[in-house]
């Protein structure tokens, strides 16, 4: 487990436009919060002024954690780009991870947090 920063970069894999879902409403409420925020999604290059890239190593800045938004199988594809950039700390909201992508995390020294949801704990650090 790690503490949360707004020193670090937060790519919210699973940004979209879309209000109603989470990927939204990560992606927004860490903005307002302070956090420093992208969104990682090929359907867009900005949501609301915020930076989008197709894709993490896409991304010209150094992502410090990988917030998961989206379905395991995504996700797993995600976390081989997080090991080829060295990226190793990684958050998957509810629903975003398997027992697959826990154990790939737990293989190569990726730091995680899973099924625990980053509103309520950016909310609860107020």
């Amino acid at each position: 487990m790690f503490e949360l920063s707004k020193n670090f970069l937060y790519a919210i894999v699973g940004a979209t436009t879309n209000k109603e879902k989470y990927g939204y409403k990560v992606l927004s409420h860490l903005k307002k919060k302070g956090f420093l925020v992208i969104g990682i999604n090929p359907k867009y290059k900005k949501i609301e002024e915020i930076d989008c890239f197709s894709s993490l190593k896409e991304c010209p800045f150094k992502i410090d954690v990988v917030v998961f938004v989206v379905q395991p199988s995504i996700s797993l594809k995600v976390l081989q780009e997080c090991l080829e950039l060295k990226i190793n700390k990684v958050w998957f909201q509810p629903g975003s991870s398997s027992p697959e992508t826990l154990e790939f995390c737990k293989k190569n020294s990726i730091d995680f947090i899973a099924d625990s949801c980053i509103i309520k704990s950016t909310t609860e650090s107020d």
